[in-house]
Order: structure tokens, then C-alpha cells, then sequence
């Protein structure tokens, strides 16, 4: 008998730590999805090479004034919120990069690159705006990106729409059975990163939101201004915050 316990001890080890060894190997499949995201270059109208990879998107308002960054989330479409921005930023220059690996963009997403690839295009952006305020979106996973961004760079306001501490962290809350803190490579610290930043911050929530957990955001907003402004969407989900009028009302309000 206890041979017989020993035995599946040792089975049920050997079947965690492969688990652990299987999100480990195969965790950035697990985060990123561009594979929902192709279109064809001949659809995009900007570009941006960086380390001989060419990235491609989008400018609403080439010539409009104090341009925006929108970083998008991990299986987002970003294209799909051009008519929405044009309507929301009048006057406003709007660049949509579509992450390495996304929409028209060469090469494979992961943090190193994403984030150097936000920084490559916020310098691009100052060059052709200068002396111009830039402000950053980023939404699910491009609020990790802005959080980057926003403490390595000189961001005049920034968005952060479903936002999380750190995709560790979430990780971690959704398999609290395993040591995800500490297997994820692509760790995206925004409560961190945060503390560098001292501009005005949008915080956009989802009260339906099961892909972010709302103790992810919590932690995340503990840890900013007293003076961030907080917009809950109780109806939403993580994936139906832009279908909502106030969404576009506070984004609009925000960047006035």
C-alpha cells in the first residue's frame, strides 16, 4: 500500500512539473493571438522599421495636432476603432502600430520587442510632431505597453482601458495551483512601471470583466494618484467596453 501511494506521489509530481514545464515552453502562445488580427499591408497606410523588422498601421489626422499612440490588446483588431477615434480626436494625429507579428506587422511578439517597438514609435511621433504634448492609450494588453511607454517617455495623459498590476500577476490569479508568478517570461510590471509616470491618468474598467480580474485592477489602482480618474462600465465585459457610450464620452472628455 505504501509503495502503491509512493507510486502516485511521484506520478502526480512528475504530471505538475510537467504542467509547469508545458506553460513555461508554450506561454506566449497563451498571451498573444495575432493570428485574428492579419490584413494585408496594401491596407495599411504607416510604417516603422525597427531592427530590420517592418511594422505597419495607421494615422488618423496626419497633419491634426497632439498625437495619440493606441496600443491595442492581444487579439484586437486595432483598425476597427478608426471611425470611433476620428469621431472622439478631431483635430487630433492618431497612430495605430499593429504589434510585431499583428495585422501587417513582420517578425513575433514579446515584451522586449513590443515595448522597444512603442519607444521607436513615440520617437518617430515627436520627430514629426514637435514640441507637440503625446498622449498613450492602451487597452488589455497594450495597457501593459503604455505602462512602458508612459515611464520611459514624457506622456502628456495616458488611458489604460481594462488594465491589470502585472500579467505575472494575473496569471498567477487565474492558476493560484501553480507557481505562474514565476514561470511567465513576458511580465508587463505596470504597477511598477507606474511610479515613473506623473501625468494625468484615465483608468477605463469592465464590471463583467472574467479575463481581467478585478483584483489585478485593484492592486493596480491602489498604487496610482489619488487624482486618477476611475470609470466603471458595471455592464461590460472585457471585450464589449467600446460598444459603450460612455466609453467614447470619457476618452473624448479626457483628451480635451
Amino acid at each position: 500500500m505504501a509503495r502503491m501511494l509512493a507510486g502516485l506521489a511521484a506520478v502526480a509530481v512528475l504530471a505538475y512539473v510537467g504542467i509547469c514545464i508545458g506553460l513555461y515552453a508554450l506561454q506566449r502562445s497563451l498571451i498573444y493571438y495575432p493570428q485574428y488580427t492579419q490584413v494585408d499591408a496594401a491596407a495599411t497606410d504607416f510604417g516603422l522599421v525597427r531592427d530590420g523588422v517592418r511594422l505597419r498601421g495607421w494615422v488618423l489626422g496626419r497633419e491634426g495636432r497632439d498625437p495619440i499612440l493606441y496600443f491595442g490588446g492581444n487579439a484586437e483588431r486595432i483598425e476597427a476603432n478608426r471611425d470611433d477615434f476620428a469621431h472622439w480626436f478631431p483635430g487630433r494625429a492618431v497612430y495605430l502600430l499593429a504589434y510585431r507579428g499583428y495585422g501587417a506587422s513582420d517578425g513575433e511578439p514579446r515584451e522586449d520587442d513590443l515595448v522597444a517597438d512603442a519607444l521607436a514609435l513615440y520617437d518617430e511621433v515627436h520627430q514629426r510632431h514637435p514640441g507637440q504634448p503625446i498622449a498613450v492609450i492602451g487597452r488589455s494588453l497594450g495597457s501593459g505597453v503604455a505602462s512602458h511607454v508612459a515611464a520611459q517617455r514624457d506622456v502628456s495623459k495616458l488611458v489604460l482601458v481594462t488594465p491589470f498590476d502585472s500579467l505575472a500577476g494575473v496569471a498567477q490569479t487565474h492558476y493560484p495551483w501553480l507557481p505562474a508568478r514565476w514561470l511567465v517570461r513576458d511580465r508587463y510590471p505596470s504597477s511598477e512601471l507606474l511610479r515613473r509616470h506623473a501625468g494625468p491618468i484615465l483608468v477605463v474598467r469592465a464590471g463583467r470583466d472574467r479575463v481581467i480580474p478585478a483584483s489585478n485592477t485593484d492592486r493596480l489602482v491602489a498604487g496610482l494618484p489619488s487624482t486618477t480618474t476611475i470609470l466603471t462600465l458595471e455592464q461590460a465585459d472585457h471585450d464589449s467596453v467600446g460598444a459603450f457610450p460612455a466609453y467614447g464620452e470619457a476618452l473624448a472628455a479626457f483628451m480635451r
